[in-house]
């Protein structure tokens, strides 16, 4: 099959024919329909995190399960499927306590990372084994995947689009709903209006949020933001953020939610916290990233600094309920996609990201 291979920083993905062995144990296979191009790939494709290579890239998508691996009876063959990067367990105590996105097992596939949950890979190139990137490799024409990392969605959602809401989409709306667990009547700065800031608004908006402020470097992002329901714009490459929210709402913010992931967003974010506000870090940034606050207003304020992975989600329970309210009218995706393309423009679609021209690509391989 055709995938976007990553060999190392110094050299640019390419496409190459790639062999794909059947599903083991538990697992699936899963033509890809559509693969979103992330932030998180884009930290791969700059070497700013440490990961095995060769790998096929992607993580974000969604597909048709063609092949069962022995054991799987909770999907059928022809399932419409969206891609969870975090393939609970279902048996380690976090999974028992309802916490999936902190499985301790599919924390092993993410870091180091390379293979599948029985520590081996199903890619090779050329006869030699190949790495996976986060257990899906979704920039390719088919995907091995775990059965609990293959959520099952209503058929008639267009399939293209939700590959959405196996990464943007849920880690946004699920920083509000689930990590911070925003109350109706609250104050919310969103900073950065990429995919992830976008779903971040919407999902503040569905929680009941009084206030919602986007702010990015571009002001057609925080406008889309303001369709979405956003209820104040700033925007600007030399803003302040700190003072820029303080003009609004003087006493602080409830929330504030870091979608970029660099040093400075996430000072920003603390520093316009109001009296028992809460930063939640939902962008990730670069490894060996450090930000700084000043414990004692911490303390003294009553204020909190959370860490959100994935949007805290439960995949099988909000993946499927995500999609449910985007074919009800009440989640935007469409507007999220800046445009198709094939997974030979992987590379171009890359730079879009990085440039900040782009909210998602997305790629079709088929």
């Amino acid at each position: 099959m055709r995938a976007v291979v990553f060999e190392s920083a110094d050299q640019p993905v390419r496409i190459a024919d790639v062999e794909l062995a059947p599903p083991g144990p538990g697992e699936v296979r899963v033509k890809i329909a559509a693969a979103g191009v992330c932030g998180s790939d884009l930290h791969v494709r700059r070497g700013e995190w440490s990961v095995p290579a060769p790998l096929v890239m992607g993580h974000e998508g969604s597909g048709v399960v063609v092949e069962l691996g022995p054991g799987v009876t909770s999907l059928a063959e022809g399932d419409h499927v969206v891609l969870s990067w975090v393939a609970p367990c279902g048996r380690c105590r976090y999974c028992r306590a309802g916490h999936e996105a902190r499985c301790q097992v599919a924390a092993n596939v993410v870091a180091p990372g390379g293979v599948l949950q029985d520590g081996t890979s199903r890619l090779s190139l050329g006869g030699e084994r190949i790495h996976h990137y986060l257990g899906v490799s979704s920039f390719a024409e088919e995907a091995v995947v775990p059965a609990s990392g293959a959520i099952k969605v209503r058929e008639d959602a267009p399939l293209d689009t939700v590959a959405l809401v196996g990464c943007a989409v849920a880690t946004g709306v699920g920083a509000v709903t689930n990590t911070a667990a925003v109350v109706p009547g609250s104050t919310v700065a969103v900073i950065g209006c990429g995919g992830v800031g976008l779903s971040v608004v919407q999902g503040a908006k569905l929680a009941g949020a009084e206030r919602i402020i986007a702010l990015d470097t571009r002001p057609e992002k925080t406008a889309l933001a303001v369709t979405l329901g956003a209820t104040d714009q700033i925007s600007g490459r030399d803003l302040n953020v700190a003072e820029a929210v303080r003009d609004l709402l003087p006493d602080g913010v409830d929330y504030a939610f870091d979608a970029v992931g660099h040093q400075a967003t996430l000072e920003a974010a603390i520093q316009i916290l109001g009296l028992g506000g809460a930063a939640v870090a939902v962008g990730l940034p670069p490894q060996g990233t450090l930000a700084r606050f000043d414990p004692l207003v911490l303390a003294e304020a009553d204020q909190r600094i959370l860490g959100s992975n994935y949007g805290s989600v439960r995949p099988a329970v909000d993946i499927p309920a995500l999609v449910d309210r985007y074919m009800d009218g009440h989640l935007k995706l469409d507007q999220l996609v800046s445009r198709r393309a094939t997974l030979e423009d992987a590379p171009h679609a890359l730079e879009d990201l990085a440039s900040g021209e782009a909210l998602r690509t997305l790629l079709i391989p088929n």
